[in-house]
């Protein structure tokens, strides 16, 4: 006898689930305290970040050269990167932070994949200032819900 296996649930989607669930129920409290618009945007902003989470992410091309740090299109030249750092320790990858005189992009997190990080650093300390940074709390927690 053959039977489809069940499919099994990934831990994103199981936290998607109960942020969802999470919300409904905020949705109907704020119903039963008569506040049909408060529940209506709880809805629609679950229902905005359910999609968002299901979107796979981009492939995105970096490149360090001596014009600068390009992330895409986007080339930050070094007259307006601050400062970098290269994180290595308790990561399964190590990251490339750095900061910015940018307004929309004034912190820069690029995972250092196929690369020594060590020739990263030393490259990078030509042209900019290494100072210790961390990853932010914010980057952390969208990263974790797939955003």
């Amino acid at each position: 006898m053959e039977c489809v296996r069940a499919r099994t649930h990934t831990a994103r989607e199981r936290l998607v689930l109960g942020a969802g669930i999470v919300a409904v129920s905020a949705a109907l409290t704020s119903i039963l305290f008569h506040n049909v618009l408060f529940a209506l945007l709880i809805l629609i902003a679950a229902g905005i970040l359910g999609m968002l989470a299901n979107v796979p992410p981009d492939l995105v091309r970096f490149e360090i050269s001596d014009r600068g740090v390009r992330i895409g299109d986007t080339l930050h030249r070094f007259e307006e990167i601050i400062s970098f750092w290269v994180e290595e320790e308790g990561l399964e990858r190590p990251l490339l932070l750095v900061d910015t005189t940018k307004l929309m992009a004034p912190n820069l997190i690029i995972p250092l994949e196929n690369i020594d990080p060590h020739v990263v650093r030393n490259f990078l300390r030509e042209h900019a200032e290494e100072v210790p940074m961390r990853e932010p709390v914010a980057h952390k927690i969208l990263e974790f819900f797939g955003l």
